[in-house]
């Protein structure tokens, strides 16, 4: 059964493909996190890890039903008239109401955290053991959404790979198992960090954003929508990322800046 982690090749494919599973699963963390932070202090540490636990078992059963997540890439209804044109495929359902999901959640969170602070406050209070049960919920459904990028990219990546039909499989399993370990270790000093800095909150809420807008793009393009002649393109996720990435160089400057600013004070006190 695993003889296939004898061949450097598979070990090439495994660890590029951890890697891969890390960087796509930083939309996620940046999910659990606002959604743990809402919860009472003692229970955002349990729904962080019960929900990457959730979410590593259920992508783990989404593996084994490759074959059907395949299939939903196959249109079942066409939509045509002279303006536009798009094949309607169960995957790019998903996509589009998880980009929708994700929109009304990020903007609602920030309309909270600006417009009614003692919101968050006011609902720990009150609901308590039933907002991590609905916490859960909300992080398991949006694992699903996100999983299905993450699957179908491991599938095209271990495809070929092996001697056995299931040898691809069992790499994209110990890959799954090891990425979520990885953000298990990271996940909760990141939600602590973003739980610290308000303008950390808003940051992440603003990449939900625009994650919820790319997902919504890519259902288009995955239906093959035109519109007025025009196909819709697929917008490459490294321009996304880059965008993250440069975000948060600028924000830990300020950080830093700030901190920097608060010593002098501090020494004359």
């Amino acid at each position: 059964m695993f003889e296939i982690l004898s061949s450097p090749d598979a070990w090439v494919a495994l660890v590029t493909l951890t890697f891969l599973e890390i960087v796509l699963g930083i939309d996620n963390i940046i999910f659990i996190s606002i959604i743990a932070n809402k919860l009472p202090r003692k229970l955002q540490a349990k729904a962080t890890n019960l929900g990457l636990l959730l979410a590593m078992v259920q992508r783990i059963i989404l593996l084994f039903a490759v074959s059907f997540l395949i299939g939903l890439k196959n249109p079942f209804f066409y939509i045509e008239s002279s303006w536009v044109y798009m094949g309607i495929s169960g995957q790019a359902l998903i996509l589009f109401f998880g980009g929708l999901f994700l929109l009304y959640k990020s903007t609602s969170e920030i309309h909270e955290k600006i417009e009614m602070p003692e919101h968050d406050e006011n609902q720990v209070s009150a609901k308590g053991i039933t907002s991590l049960s609905s916490a859960i919920v909300q992080i398991v459904l949006i694992d699903f959404i996100f999983s299905i990028d993450s699957i179908l990219t491991a599938v095209g990546m271990t495809n070929g790979i092996g001697n056995k039909p299931g040898d691809a499989l069992l790499l994209m399993i110990i890959a799954v198992v090891i990425s979520i370990i990885i953000m298990m270790v990271f996940a909760n000093p990141i939600r602590q960090f973003i739980s610290a800095h308000p303008s950390m909150q808003i940051l992440a809420l603003s990449f939900l954003i625009l994650i919820g807008f790319m997902l919504i793009m890519e259902a288009a393009h995955l239906s093959h929508a035109k519109f007025f002649g025009n196909e819709v393109g697929a917008i490459p996720k490294g321009y996304l990322y880059f965008a993250i990435a440069f975000s948060l160089f600028v924000e830990f400057l300020n950080i830093r800046m700030q901190r920097n600013k608060e010593k002098p004070s501090e020494v004359k006190e």
